[in-house]
């Protein structure tokens, strides 16, 4: 649960404190990703589209101020009137936007190890995105991964009666939102691609809302504080891991956040499977277990010298 390469500074290649502040700020984002589940079962009244509404309006409200006090108004005015990074954001808006959909529902459904899955899943997903839209060629190791992953799915999806689609929607959606940024490249902020991608549904969000308020069906008033807050606060929840995760990439190698990005669908499985008791059959266990050996062997493969150049998308739509 949802950005752009970071530049690599100084401090990434010295190492030592930068090193340090690098990996405590990783861990921060990935844990806060990892606990989402927590944040929005407090939001449960309000029903996944309602909070999706919040989420997206306060996301662009929070980040538009955000903008404009780190005064980064200029970058954004060249980015609006830049047709091809405008759309590309654009169409990463809306698929940031199903994707945090489809997160929130599971979280209040009780399907949070689902999502969980999604996120395991998601590297191998990419990967498969990639030879398809990318024309990129598997060494043998990512087609072994691949193949193992889609054993997986299978596995689950017999075992346990049915497609596990919350968590392909949500892997997915992630994949086909990397391909998008992908193509903006490491043109654009943090800040001013997450203000950009909210801004295009903002205004849906907001007559969706006001539409709640006007009928009495909406949930903003009338639920207590803390609902109110965590309903006014979601742009602030969306946008803090984003700019923690930017701090982290730009002091860290980009395979230590490969390790560390796996923190977040180990914290939301745990919840799901222990605190939130979701069920656990034998063929759900199978299935995880292949997806964790797929992505051992595709972080093995990933270690060694890179025959290509690398893409790398910042998870700023994680949860």
């Amino acid at each position: 649960m949802a950005g752009e390469s970071v530049p690599q500074s100084e401090d990434h290649a010295n190492g030592g404190a930068a090193g340090s502040r690098g990996l405590v700020l990783a861990v921060a984002a990935y844990g806060l990703w990892g606990l989402f589940p927590f944040y929005f079962q407090l939001v449960k009244a309000a029903g996944a589209v309602e909070v999706i509404g919040h989420r997206i309006l306060w996301s662009f409200v929070f980040c538009f101020a955000g903008v404009l006090l780190w005064r980064q108004w200029r970058h954004l005015v060249e980015v609006v009137r830049n047709r091809r990074l405008f759309w590309g954001l654009a169409a990463a808006g809306v698929l940031v936007s199903l994707n945090w959909l489809v997160y929130v529902w599971a979280v209040l459904n009780d399907h949070i190890v689902d999502a969980a899955l999604g996120y395991f899943v998601n590297p191998l997903v990419t990967v498969a995105l990639a030879v398809v839209f990318l024309r990129e060629r598997l060494r043998p190791a990512q087609k072994v991964a691949v193949g193992v992953g889609l054993v997986a799915v299978i596995v689950i999806a017999v075992g346990y009666g049915q497609v596990p689609w919350v968590a392909l929607a949500l892997a997915l959606s992630f994949g086909l939102y990397g391909l998008v940024k992908n193509r903006v490249g490491g043109k654009v902020s943090p800040l001013v691609g997450l203000t950009v991608e909210t801004s295009v549904l903002s205004p849906v969000a907001l007559v969706y809302l006001g539409w709640l308020q006007v009928t009495g069906a909406g949930t903003l008033l009338g639920h207590g504080v803390p609902h109110t807050a965590a309903l006014l606060g979601a742009g602030a929840v969306t946008a803090v891991p984003l700019l923690l995760f930017a701090g982290a990439a730009s002091r860290i190698p980009l395979s230590m956040l490969g390790f560390i990005q796996y923190l977040t669908p180990i914290l939301q499985f745990s919840i799901g499977v222990w605190v939130n008791h979701e069920v656990m059959p034998l063929p759900r266990w199978i299935g995880f277990g292949l997806v964790w050996v797929a992505l051992v062997i595709l972080t093995v493969d990933g270690l060694r010298p890179a025959r290509s150049r690398a893409v790398v998308v910042d998870p700023e739509i994680q949860s």
